[in-house]
């Protein structure tokens, strides 16, 4: 039995786009630099006079040595000079455009990029837990990239390509007969009508082998990642077959692929074959009947294979700017999101007092048939330590999500000093709340950094004191680089406990009203336990605190543990008290001595 192989999910670059849309959006970020663009412009259309200038000087050259055959010789030196330099006008127009354009092109992917982050950072935890981290980042860099490439296209490719084109057919066609005209605008219809054709038939080839060619090195570093699976079953001959069957798919396609990009070229060079043969053909019978010179055979036959130069890069420039319209998409589909979570129109900014804090049943599902919290309601009076305890899935953490409004309750509400958050702002609310995370995960920056994180303006003795406060000021001060040490990507230079004690730090420095311990010592050995327990208490006595935890040790001296079961509080009470209840919490209370016991 063969294992079946996973199914492929194909994306079409076609798919849902708004493209004038998406150019019209990006309009204002360039229309702040009109003045630039215009002024581009103009260096674009004098480079292309200089350009177009070229093979009208050499035609004045050409026939001025004719000439020079029948009489006294004479050096043509003014159109020598005038045909170089109109190659250099042409090549400082052109540099001059590229450099008055170059702000106006980057300034917009900044701007562009500034702003998708700022919005990303707006939106709400959910459209975060569901994307990829990775997706959304290849999103952005392609779209901002995408920003760059449509101008680099238009200004320096298509705008040009159409100056050009637009110049030599306004001297054909008053200087010559109208079948030279003729023949180049339908010479060049034809090729960039079969240039488009062909570009589109074969851009299936590519995407099918850019896709197998990814798959494949994606099975290739899965099995390499899986060695000693792949060796325990015996299916390295399994792992190669998949390998091959996929680098089939992908060598057929890179066949079809080159054969049509044969037949691409072959077609371009017999269409200006062609172009350029009818074109020789109707000039040498003018100059045989003395209606045209050399030079005009000269210029005619120039003009035409002066034209096809950017044309031949017509088909990459095509499916190029395709691609980047595609990823320009990506990117205002970001901006398209509404962030779930918005302050009321009406909001205010929270006055905390003293932070007091209640919980009037409140309900919360993210799915509406799965149910997370039930009719929760309790209260921490301002100053006061409130500890909530309960198995995973229990709604700890949840409680902590939906006091900073990551997320609104579906059922009851909020209030902090007697103001319901919804109705205050978002800003205000989380600047009054502190919070050590069960899973601290840092800024790949110094340690520094990472403390001042929570209040950037802070001084370095507030910096020290609060590392002081928790406990990590010795062992930061024992590295060689002290303060100034990098973390690593994610903080994964420190332990566990190292990282957590930073952001107890981080959560000191910041000095909120009301403080949350989401498992907050949860990677820490008994030892520092201990000591970050007594940081912590100290800590909490000005602060109205609210602790989650799983080691019930670390809240014995809460005035109030809440038990949590499927989403509900199933008892409240002291350590004491609960333990005298014989229920839960005295049960958990029971294993978890257990387990101690059994460690040591």
């Amino acid at each position: 039995m063969q294992i079946p192989r996973t199914k492929r999910r194909t994306t079409s670059i076609h798919s849902n786009r708004n493209d004038r849309q998406n150019l019209r959006d990006m309009l204002p970020y360039i229309w702040d630099y009109r003045g630039r663009v215009l002024l581009a412009l103009l260096f674009l259309v004098l480079a292309k006079i200089g350009n177009v200038g070229i093979p009208i000087i050499l035609k004045y050259i050409v026939d001025a040595l004719d000439k020079a055959q029948h009489a006294a010789p004479i050096l043509p030196i003014v159109l020598l000079l005038a045909y170089g330099i109109l190659r250099l006008s042409s090549s400082l127009f052109n540099e001059l455009r590229d450099a008055i354009f170059a702000r106006v092109r980057y300034s917009a992917m900044r701007r562009l990029s500034n702003k998708v982050l700022k919005h990303l950072h707006n939106l709400s935890l959910a459209f975060h837990l569901e994307r990829q981290t990775g997706a959304i980042s290849r999103d952005l860099d392609r779209g901002t990239r995408s920003i760059s490439s449509i101008l680099n296209y238009m200004i320096f490719q298509i705008i040009p390509t159409f100056a050009e084109f637009t110049l030599i057919a306004l001297i054909l066609l008053n200087q010559y007969d109208l079948k030279f005209a003729f023949v180049i605008f339908i010479t060049v219809l034809i090729y960039v009508l079969f240039t488009f054709a062909v570009t589109e038939w074969r851009m299936e080839f590519r995407h099918t082998m850019n896709a197998r060619e990814s798959e494949a090195n994606n099975q290739a570093i899965d099995s390499l990642v899986n060695y000693e699976t792949v060796k325990s079953f015996g299916n390295e001959a399994l792992e190669a077959k998949r390998y091959d069957d996929t680098l089939a798919e992908w060598e057929n396609a890179a066949v079809k692929s080159q054969t049509s990009m044969s037949a691409l070229n072959f077609g371009q060079s017999a269409i200006i074959a062609i172009g350029v043969t009818l074109i020789m053909i109707f000039a040498s019978q003018g100059v045989v009947e003395g209606r045209m010179s050399l030079g005009d055979l000269v210029l005619v036959n120039a003009f035409l294979l002066q034209l096809f130069i950017p044309l031949n890069f017509l088909g990459i420039v095509y499916r190029s700017t395709k691609y980047a319209l595609a990823d320009m998409d990506l990117m205002f589909k970001l901006l398209d999101n509404k962030p779930e979570i918005q302050d009321a129109s009406n909001a205010k900014p929270l006055s905390v007092g003293e932070g007091g804090l209640c919980f009037d049943k409140v309900n919360f599902h993210y799915q509406a048939d799965r149910p997370i919290l039930d009719e929760v309601s309790f209260k921490v009076p301002a100053g006061h330590k409130i500890a909530i305890v309960g198995a995973s899935g229990a709604g700890k953490s949840t409680i902590a999500r939906l006091l900073f409004r990551f997320y609104d309750v579906t059922g009851g509400g909020i209030s902090i000093n007697g103001q319901d958050i919804r109705y205050v702002t978002q800003a205000t609310l989380r600047a009054a709340i502190g919070i050590v995370p069960q899973d601290t995960v840092l800024f790949n920056e110094s340690i520094y950094y990472n403390i001042a994180y929570a209040r950037p303006n802070a001084s370095q003795a507030d910096i020290i004191a609060a590392a002081k406060l928790a406990n990590i000021h010795t062992f930061i001060e024992s590295l060689p680089k002290a303060y100034d040490t990098v973390v690593g990507e994610r903080g994964l230079k420190l332990s566990g406990g190292e990282k957590q004690r930073v952001a107890i730090a981080r959560a000191i420095l910041k000095k909120p009203k009301i403080l949350i311990f989401d498992e907050a010592t949860s990677s820490l050995d008994s030892k520092s336990e201990k000591m970050i327990q007594v940081a912590l208490s100290q800590v909490a006595a000005n602060h109205t605190t609210l602790v989650i935890a799983h080691r019930l040790s670390t809240i014995v001296d809460a005035e109030q543990i809440l038990v949590m079961e499927h989403g509900r509080i199933v008892e409240r009470g002291t350590h004491t008290a609960l333990l005298n209840t014989g229920g839960v919490y005295a049960l958990m209370w029971a294993l978890q001595q257990e387990e101690k016991e059994f460690v040591f």
